[in-house]
């Protein structure tokens, strides 16, 4: 267990340290980076959480689908983290991969704002998934 849980802190410190970048590059206004960074941090929470039970995907489209049947419609993280997390995963998509795609600085702003609520929240589940066990 102590090598799940190694890696487990590890994705967690992951997620926190990428949430850093991302304000890093929205204080140097490079908003397509802070999206992208937006987005690693919480997928790399997600993977924590995930880890809990053992699961994992290699795909990120796989990360979202088992994150969302196993722990969003359970009710074991709130609907709207699984929304704003779904909506993250399409905007770094449209940020690393579309042409001409335009973010507006206060929208990012809010985004990083939601991001460090989700870390927070996960961090909680996490801890919960782990004490049940």
């Amino acid at each position: 267990m102590s090598a799940h849980l190694d890696l487990i802190n590890y994705r967690k410190e992951k997620a926190k340290d990428t949430l850093e970048d991302a304000r890093i590059l929205f204080n140097a206004n490079r908003l397509h980076s802070t999206v992208n960074r937006i987005y690693y941090a919480l997928f790399y929470s997600v993977l924590a959480l995930l880890h809990t039970d053992n699961l994992f995907s290699a795909k990120h489209s796989g990360v979202k689908s088992i994150f969302n049947e196993r722990f969003v419609k359970t009710g074991k993280v709130d609907a709207e983290l699984g929304r704003f997390y779904s909506r993250m995963f399409e905007f770094r998509q449209q940020s690393d991969y579309g042409d001409y795609v335009k973010f507006e600085k206060e929208k990012v702003k809010e985004w990083l704002g939601k991001a460090k609520d989700f870390l927070h929240s996960l961090e909680q589940v996490i801890e919960s998934e782990i004490n049940s066990k």
